[in-house]
């Protein structure tokens, strides 16, 4: 185990650099190590594991509100941002990367879309541990800051393989009604919404214009991840990559 004087610290999201999110879990990784942030400079949701190949990159000093931070905005994906400051902007190759705070649970199928498993996936093929962190969306942070510390500190100097991440979601609700953690859930089972897309336009040249438009599905799998989070506990899974 990593002293956190040791621990070197990586911070992602997809939901841009200035997202509530990760600056809060900016402010609780502080307690584990020396914390970098490189995130994209806007949202990049559901690019899963996607990066920039023919494209330049731009990265920038970014002044981020939490103190002792260093940080960077990327005009990249959050797996560019992940390769980025594991390759080329942090002097040390971090022990952890964190992804995250997601506004959004990734569970179920969702997974397999989410950047922000996408980046933590990165991380795992660079050779640091992946965390992948998210919550509901709305008014969904009281059980997340109560518990997010505890939940670092149990999980941040596991050991993976290279095609595995952890998959942390934590429930919507006041802080009393959380009844606790309920590990190695499954992941990847079952849908948090039936997909459909919404016809927006037809135009007289032949073209359709859809948009996604999803019906969401309460109807989850017992012992999986989704299931553990509307039963209001904190959900955490190990994920692993389909290639």
């Amino acid at each position: 185990m990593n002293s956190s004087g040791d621990r070197k610290i990586l911070i992602t999201n997809d939901d841009g650099i200035d997202a509530g999110g990760i600056i809060r879990l900016a402010e609780a990784a502080r307690e584990f190590g020396e914390v970098w942030v490189v995130a994209p400079g806007s949202q990049r949701s559901s690019a899963a594991h996607s990066i920039t190949l023919r494209d330049q990159i731009e990265i920038k000093p970014y002044e981020f509100p939490v103190e002792g931070v260093k940080a960077y905005a990327c005009s990249g994906l959050p797996a560019d941002c992940v390769r980025l400051g594991c390759l080329n902007i942090m002097p040390e190759r971090p022990d952890v990367v964190l992804s995250g705070i997601n506004n959004g649970y990734n569970v179920a199928s969702d997974v397999q879309y989410s950047a922000t498993a996408g980046a933590a996936f990165e991380a795992a093929f660079q050779g640091c541990l992946g965390i992948a962190l998210s919550e509901d969306f709305g008014d969904c942070r009281e059980i997340t800051d109560v518990y997010l510390k505890e939940v670092l500190a149990e999980f941040i100097d596991v050991k993976l393989s290279k095609d595995q991440i952890i998959n942390i979601n934590f429930p919507c609700g006041k802080a009393g009604e959380c009844r606790g953690i309920k590990r190695n859930v499954k992941t990847s089972v079952g849908a948090i919404y039936k997909d459909r897309y919404k016809l927006i336009e037809e135009r007289e040249d032949g073209t359709f214009v859809y948009m996604v438009d999803g019906i969401y599905n309460e109807e989850a799998e017992e012992g999986s991840d989704f299931r553990a989070v509307l039963d209001k506990y904190i959900a955490v899974g190990i994920v692993k990559n389909v290639g």
